[in-house]
């Protein structure tokens, strides 16, 4: 069997990948490093403070610039060019990481400069991931598209299941400035290519210009609210994802009390369930990359939420005495995310406007990510009253219900057909006109 690579570039005659996969390439080395340096930051959190309002502090720091700030920063990437975009973002990240790593060496480093390196990464984020998410169906054929985000998909669950083990292997043997140093290095990877390869812009929408002759801000704000809510199908998914994110954020977070209270288990078995989303992700980007999902997309991704839905169900029904049966069901749920979400960001690339889509994936991401804090808030006092297992059960019937509505869902179902405009133009960065389907790079 071919490697989804293979899939990919054997199918692929007529476009060049090479430029997108050295920018894609580059970036995964930058997330390892940056993955390893997280999981370092928040030990040190818990061991220099022991606290666990620091560390909700710290987690909550992660996530409100995100929420908060996405939807500003998508029309920024839509009007700016993208590979900067990128550029600064990580450069950005990469500076703080290294005045932190001064800090540390110094002896002078405090709680408040760990909170402020965690800000401007997730700052960082919520300018670098709409960025590279725009700029993919512009460098890549559309019918790769979900192949491509299978590939996305098994990085991410590698990332969960190496990551962290590493990152623990680092910090027993490493200090933090030489950890902060390698988050530093590893950026370079990412940061280096952006230099030299030229990511396409999309030509602007038609819309009604300002007295001094552009739009302003506030013009493509509003814009782009009035987009996503004049369109039926993308208020669904955004809605979809928004409870879906509400059911299954606690998983996480109630994970170590299904191992204690319910299986009586250890760290060790805590891991092993870790571990078993983290190989089911892979697997399903895996299965994604290789064999591409149905051809309509929305199909693929309804299908892996049904099995999402019984997964967790799963998970939760497990008696005690079948720890065996947990691990499955946690391998059944993380292969379910990676067909879900796979084909749903390539159905985003392939169907929303071009110039618009820095600001639609920002809105669908701080809607999603919005549910997490007040998920976590109801989540806890219900599972003291009805039990762990019960959230568990409960989400996992509630996803189930959500995917078998999306079925039924005629707009939602039709969402491929309406794609707007059929053939997006693009301008490269220069601003000379090129036709999405003859571009070409410059070497």
């Amino acid at each position: 069997m071919n490697s989804p690579m293979d899939q990919i570039t054997d199918k692929n005659s007529q476009k060049s990948l090479r430029p997108f996969f050295t920018l894609w390439g580059g970036q995964a080395v930058s997330l390892f490093g940056s993955q390893m340096v997280q999981f370092a930051l928040i030990w040190w959190l818990t061991k220099a403070t022991g606290s666990a309002t620091i560390l909700a502090a710290a987690s909550l720091v992660g996530l409100l610039p995100q929420v908060l700030l996405g939807p500003f920063a998508g029309v920024l990437v839509d009007r700016w060019p993208r590979r900067w975009v990128m550029f600064v973002a990580d450069s950005l990240v990469a500076l703080a990481s290294l005045v932190l790593a001064y800090l540390f060496w110094s002896g002078v480093v405090e709680v408040w400069h760990v909170f402020a390196l965690l800000f401007v990464r997730a700052l960082g984020g919520a300018f670098h991931w709409p960025a590279m998410q725009a700029s993919t169906p512009l460098m890549v054929p559309e019918e790769q598209l979900t192949r491509i985000q299978g590939l996305n998909q098994m990085l991410q669950g590698g990332m969960s299941i190496v990551a962290a083990p590493l990152g623990a292997l680092l910090v027993s043997v490493l200090t933090m400035p030489t950890l902060l140093a390698i988050d530093v290095v590893t950026a370079l990877f990412a940061i280096v290519p952006l230099l030299f390869i030229a990511v396409p812009q999309p030509k602007k929408m038609d819309q009604p210009e300002s007295a001094a002759g552009k739009t302003s801000f506030g013009d493509d704000l509003r814009l782009g609210f009035r987009y996503v809510l004049s369109w039926p199908a993308l208020l669904m998914l955004i809605g979809m994802a928004m409870l879906i994110n509400f059911l299954l954020t606690p998983l996480a977070a109630l994970q170590p009390l299904l191992i204690t209270e319910h299986f009586q288990g250890e760290a060790i078995h805590l891991g092993i369930l870790e571990a078993a989303f983290g190989v089911g992700i892979v697997a399903g980007g895996i299965l994604l990359g290789v064999w591409g999902g149905f051809q309509k997309r929305i199909y693929t991704s309804l299908a892996g939420l049904v099995g999402l839905g019984v997964g967790t169900f799963l998970l939760g029904l497990a008696p005690a005495s079948m720890f065996w049966l947990a691990v499955g069901s946690a391998l059944l749920a993380g292969s379910m995310i990676s067909l879900t979400n796979g084909p749903l960001m390539a159905i985003l690339q392939a169907v929303v406007d071009p110039a618009m889509q820095g600001r639609v994936f920002t809105l669908l991401s701080s809607a999603a990510m919005a549910m997490s804090p007040l998920s976590l808030i109801v989540a806890g006092p219900f599972a003291d009253a009805f039990g762990v297992r019960t959230w568990f059960m409960m989400g996992g019937v509630l996803t189930l219900v959500v995917a078998l509505t999306g079925f039924v869902n005629r707009p939602l179902l039709r969402m491929e057909e309406a794609r707007t405009p059929t053939e997006p133009p693009v301008v490269m960065e220069l601003d000379t006109a090129v036709p999405l389907k003859t571009a070409v790079q410059p070497d």
